[in-house]
């Protein structure tokens, strides 16, 4: 896999051009050669805001999604953590959905997926990581 830094194309906001003043939605849009490519420039974008953030002592507000889409973002940022000192001391996580009833420590719940993906591979604190409670009705 390339590394993140070998790939550096530009994917900041841009407004909707002339032919998406029709459309209802103007929804910033980028299209890769494949998904892994998109991957890596996602991780890339991450790394660039929490770092940006650090230097301004600022934490760092994620969202993050789980399933199969986000795994080899995950995968980079974990080898940005252990390779390239990529710290997400300053990082507050937030998920959007967990199962219901689900518990924690069920290896089918989101909670066991970020961990397992993300959350123990790098240097978060516990505390900032949030997850919907799957035994909450």
């Amino acid at each position: 896999m390339k590394s993140a830094l070998e790939i550096k194309p530009d994917i900041s906001y841009k407004s909707a051009g002339k032919f998406e003043e029709t459309r209802f939605e103007k929804i910033h849009n980028e299209i890769f050669k494949n998904s892994t490519e998109a991957s890596l420039i996602v991780a890339q974008e991450i790394a660039q805001l929490i770092r940006s953030k650090q230097e301004k002592g600022k934490s760092c507000v994620l969202g993050l999604a789980t399933g199969s889409s986000p795994i080899k973002v995950y995968e980079e940022l974990v080898r940005m953590h252990r390779e390239e000192g990529l710290s997400f001391s300053n990082v507050i996580t937030f998920n959007l959905d967990e199962y219901y009833p689900m518990t924690k420590e069920n290896n089918q719940s989101y909670h066991h997926f970020m961990h397992q993906h993300l959350f123990n591979h790098i240097d978060i604190n516990p505390d900032n990581v949030n997850i919907p409670d799957g035994t909450i009705a």
